[in-house]
Order: C-alpha cells, then structure tokens, then sequence
C-alpha cells in the first residue's frame, strides 16, 4: 500500500475549502527528542520482548514537523500534519532475540531502527471563545508509516507496517496578554490492544506580522499489544517553533 494518495487526498481535501474569509497557517517545529520507552516483541504472541534502547539510546535526536492549516471560518478548521520520527543505532542485545523468523544472538554488535512516520488530517470545531479563552474538540485520521528492524552481521529481518487510526482530538488556549498565549494541543485514542497520545504544552509569543513562535513540551506515547506484534515507545520534545498565519 502507497501511503502517497492518502497524503496527497488529505492536502486536496485541505485546499478544496472555500477560501473567502479564511486564515491559513503553516508552522514548522524542530528541537531534541528523547525515548524513556521503546520495548518490541515481534511476532507478539511468541517472539522474545527486548528493549531498542540498548541498541539506539534515548537520544537525544533532532527531529522535525510541519504543519498546515485553514480555518475556513471562526468555528471549523482543518490541519494536516507531518510528523516523522526515525532513530537508530549499534548496541548489543541481553540475551537471545527471535525477531520474526531470525534469531539474534546476544552480546553481539547488533543494529536497531525504529521509525513511526505519521500523516494526520485533524478537524476541529471552536465550541467557546471569549477574550482570554479559547476552548476546541474534533478528530483526526492518522496514517502511520513505522518500521522496526534489526540488523547483526549478515543477519537482518525487520517488520514493517502502515495503517490508518482515528484520533480524537483536543484544543485549548488562554491569552496571557496581548503578545502571550498558552496553548494545549492533544489527540489520542485508546482501545484494548492499543493506544496513541500525543500532546503538547507550549507558550506562544505573537509578532504584528501574523507570525509567531513558540517554545514548550511535547510528549507522544502508545504502541499495540496483539498476536502480531508488541511494541510501545514513549518520546519526549523540547519544542521550538515559528509559524505564520495569513
């Protein structure tokens, strides 16, 4: 499956809406990223639970979104996101891993990746907006793109997988002053063999040009927990960014 049409259908979607009276947005965020949790077990009913950290460490590692938006009135807005997240590195394993159909031996230089790219389409509906708050629900599609691989001599397996998980979605900001703004910005779900958060803490400082920087925490967690697969990470952000309304 080409994760590129539902990308592409997604921007189209964005750009289809009418345009009078509307604001666009895009933002692009960057800073460290840090793992305190990145545990696989693949296949997950009888494969051997290791921890990726032994082999990447918990960074830190630069990373980068973007985001583009339009509000296409004072109530209703529409985000898409790119949301890429790849670490690898060389360490070794406690003891013996079969990773899908391979044994990994312990002790041994063994090579870890983990990527969890992700493409979402968020909705949001402006429920309440006075002078200091602004308070926002709705839901997003989220397409992930993860991978997890393991690579020791010339052995190397990996287990990929793509799929799409709706997400509710959360938004709330109180000015601080004219310039200065808080902002939480969350999306998450829960079910019996999986979950996914994603939600960021930042103060935002706005310039007379429409653009605006902001600076906070970011914090995504969750994974699955099925015959197939176990895999459950938990990542940190030290978040900077600079984005333009117009």
């Amino acid at each position: 499956m080409n994760i590129y049409p539902a990308v592409l259908a997604s921007l189209l979607c964005l750009l289809l809406f009418p345009l009078r009276a509307g604001e666009w947005e895009i933002e692009a965020e960057s800073g460290g990223l840090w793992f305190s949790r990145n545990e696989a077990r693949i296949p997950g009913d009888d494969g051997t639970k290791f921890d990726m950290l032994d082999l990447t460490g918990e960074g830190p590692d630069l990373y980068l979104r973007l985001y583009a938006s339009y509000a296409f009135n004072e109530k209703h807005l529409l985000r898409l996101t790119y949301a890429p997240v790849e670490t690898e590195g060389t360490g070794t394993l406690e003891e013996e891993v079969r990773f899908e159909d391979t044994l990994f031996a312990p002790g041994l230089p063994t090579k870890g990746t983990y990527q969890f790219n992700t493409y979402r389409l968020t909705y949001r509906w402006t429920f309440f907006d006075d002078e200091r708050w602004t308070w926002a629900f709705g839901a997003a599609a989220l397409v992930r793109d993860a991978d997890i691989a393991l690579e020791q001599g010339e052995l190397k397996e990996n287990r990929d997988d793509l799929g799409l998980v709706p997400l509710l979605h959360f938004y709330g900001s109180y000015e601080l002053s004219e310039r200065w703004s808080l902002v939480l910005d969350a999306e998450g779900a829960w079910s019996p063999v999986g979950r996914a958060f994603d939600v960021a803490l930042l103060a935002e400082y706005h310039l007379d040009s429409g653009m605006y920087l902001s600076a906070g925490y970011r914090t995504l967690e969750g994974g699955a927990d099925n015959d197939d697969v176990f895999t459950f990470a938990w990542l940190h952000y030290a978040a900077l960014s600079v984005g333009l309304r117009f």
